[in-house]
Parts: C-alpha cells; structure tokens; sequence
C-alpha cells in the first residue's frame, strides 16, 4: 500500500508541476504579446506623426495651422513622459485643422497635387493607431487578468515583469464618429 501511495504522490506532484510550468509559459507568450502589441503601436503612432509632420510641411495650410501641427506631431514624437498628453493633444490638432468649415473644398480649390493622397494616408494612419491601440489594450487586458490569478501571485510567475498598463488617447478625428456609425473608429470628415 505504501508503494502506491507514494507513486500516487509523485503522478500528483508532477501534474502540479506540469500545470504551473504550462500556467508560467502561458504568462511569458502573454507577456511577449504585450511587447510586440506595444511596438505595433509604437509603429503606428510615429507613423501618424510622420504624416502630420508631412501635412504641416505640405504648404496646405496656413503657417500658424502648420507650425502648431508641427509643433505637437514633434512632441508626440519626442516625448517619453506623458506620451498618451502629446498623442491625444496631436489628434486634437488634427481633428480641429480637418474639421475646419469648407476644408476639403478649400483644398480642392487650390488644387494642390498629392492633397488628396495625403489626406488619405492621414485616415489610414490614424485607423492604424486606433487599431493598434485596441490591440494593445486588449493585450494588456489578458495579461493583467492572468497575473491576477491566485497561482501567479502566490508563486510570483510574473518574476519581475512590471504590471502592463492601459494606453489611453484620444484617437478620435471626427468629434461625432460616434454618434456617425455607433463606434468610435476614426474618420475624417468627407
């Protein structure tokens, strides 16, 4: 009888062992998730930048317009504190300067080649951003909900990864995309 209790002792020992070496594994794919979802959107967000920047050098629109665009796509650019400020107030530069009355019609006046184009590539780049940022935050969601559980506290799986955060901005180009379609996807105002 001993025998088979100790057998019994060591199958349960390591189904335990192989459950929380699979719960650890499972913690690091999310943890590497998390950084590839981060530096998607990282990509993204100087992607977005870049073509503010272009638009501000682009001679579309006035040079107050463009030098306080440029002055925030530079500081979304640039700034490692308050990252999330410097993004949301550059969307908010953008939003205003493509929201502005007769916008479009202006640009069309003026004929300006490559307006169109760049104004299309603006909307792709700020759905990238929305995306990624969606990506993101759903990644750090999975993440802090699986460091959460008993086991990982208990056995410290995380080691001494930080805890992921939320990447919160205002991604949002058109002020009434919401109430448009009933999502917040960005969008231009066409």
């Amino acid at each position: 009888m001993a025998p088979l209790i100790s057998v019994l002792i060591l199958l349960a020992v390591a189904m335990i062992g192989v459950y929380v070496s699979w719960r650890a594994g499972r913690l690091d794919r999310l943890h590497t998730r998390l950084e590839t979802a981060r530096a998607s959107l990282d990509a993204a967000l100087v992607r977005r930048s870049s073509v503010a920047l272009e638009l501000a050098a682009s001679g579309l629109l006035d040079p107050a317009t463009s030098l306080v665009l440029a002055d925030h796509a530079h500081s979304a650019r640039s700034t490692s504190e308050g990252r999330e400020l410097a993004e949301s107030e550059l969307t908010r530069t953008l939003r205003t300067v493509l929201n502005q009355p007769d916008f479009r019609s202006f640009l069309e006046a003026r004929h300006r080649d490559g307006a169109d184009e760049l104004l299309d590539e603006l909307e792709s780049t700020a759905h990238q951003v929305f995306l990624a940022r969606k990506f993101y935050n759903a990644a750090v969601a999975r993440t802090i909900a699986a460091r959460r559980r008993w086991l990982a506290r208990v056995l410290r799986l995380a080691g001494t990864a930080p805890m992921p955060e939320f990447f919160e901005i205002d991604d949002t180009l058109t002020p009434s995309a919401m109430d448009e379609q009933g999502t917040d996807m960005p969008h231009l105002a066409g």
